[in-house]
Order: structure tokens, then C-alpha cells, then sequence
């Protein structure tokens, strides 16, 4: 498990251009994140987890935990092992009778539960080294100051471009009250 890096959930956020969601994971103890894309009802199972939701009726991940209590297994950990032509890969690491076990699963589903288990998420180190974003300071600190100049004053070209402007407003009446409207009051 030296490979393994422990991360948080730090946000889901919404692609306003698509039904699409994004898992932002953060790394314990570091500044360092990772994006997982995922559907809008994985990203849901999630959210409701995370709010501690109660639902009326256990929904997937609910029974997909509740399956491994019946048959006596425990998770405990859930595990981001691979990306491959930009997909990632996950595990739900669980315990029955003293054996451990690895379950094939999308990373989506194995946060799901691993919020539902109160296990904790890990990513192995060099899925975190291709894929993770660390947030650049080096930009942030050597960018100049935004100053907030007042604008130049118009020139004369800007006033006969908005002469047009002007000749339409004057010839508005809009301090004379209209004398065919009734007055409102």
C-alpha cells in the first residue's frame, strides 16, 4: 500500500454545457487534486451520501452495501488503481473470514460506496502523477497586480461614433408626461 496515495472528496461540480458531472478529489496532507468525469446519477449517489441523506428505500450503493453485510464482508477501502486511454479504473477492497478481497469496479460506484462504508479513498501514486493538478502558485505569485485605471477620456472620433446615440436620446420625451395617457396612480 506504499503506492497508494489516501485522497478526500473536496467538491462535485456540474458542466453547465452537459449532463455531465466531475468528482474533484483532493490528496491528503497536499495540495494536489485529481478530476474524475462521471454520470449525473453517480455523481447523485454521492451527494446524497455525503449529505447523509436518508432515502425511504435504499438506493443501488445502499444495496450493493447491505449485500456485503449479509454475506458478512466488510469494506475497507475503496481504491483508484488505473487510468488507461483516459479511463480510470477502481477497486472496492473488502474483508470476509479473514481474507481480502478486490472487486472490479468504476471508480464512481467504489466512492459511492466508500462514502456510504466511512472507508477511505485511495489512488494509486502514478495514477496521481499523470493525472493529478496541483494548483499554480508560482502564476499566482508573479502576475502583476490588477490596477483599475479610470478610462481614457473620449476622443472625438468616440463622440461622432456616438453622436447617433445622442441625436436619438434628445429627441426622447421622456420628461413630459404624456398628455393623451390618463395618469396612473
Amino acid at each position: 500500500m506504499a503506492e497508494m496515495i489516501e485522497v478526500v472528496i473536496d467538491s462535485i461540480r456540474v458542466h453547465l454545457m452537459a449532463p455531465q458531472r466531475v468528482v474533484v478529489l483532493k490528496q491528503v496532507n497536499a495540495e494536489k487534486y485529481l478530476t474524475i468525469w462521471v454520470g449525473p446519477y453517480e455523481a447523485e449517489a454521492i451527494t446524497v451520501a455525503l449529505q447523509e441523506v436518508e432515502m425511504i428505500r435504499p438506493l443501488t450503493h445502499d444495496l450493493i452495501k447491505n449485500v456485503f453485510n449479509a454475506f458478512g464482508a466488510r469494506v475497507i477501502r475503496v481504491e483508484i488503481v488505473k487510468l488507461q486511454d483516459d479511463i480510470f479504473y477502481g477497486n472496492i477492497v473488502a474483508e470476509s473470514n479473514g481474507k481480502e478481497m478486490h472487486i472490479d469496479s468504476r471508480p464512481s460506484d467504489a466512492i459511492a460506496i466508500a462514502v456510504r462504508a466511512h472507508v477511505p479513498i485511495l489512488v494509486h501514486r502514478s495514477v496521481m502523477d499523470n493525472a493529478g493538478i496541483e494548483p499554480d502558485r508560482e502564476v499566482q505569485e508573479s502576475s502583476p497586480p490588477v490596477v483599475n485605471d479610470a478610462p481614457p477620456p473620449p476622443t472625438s472620433e468616440d463622440a461622432n461614433r456616438l453622436s447617433v446615440f445622442k441625436d436619438f436620446i434628445d429627441k426622447l420625451d421622456i420628461d413630459k408626461p404624456d398628455k393623451d395617457k390618463p395618469a396612473s396612480n
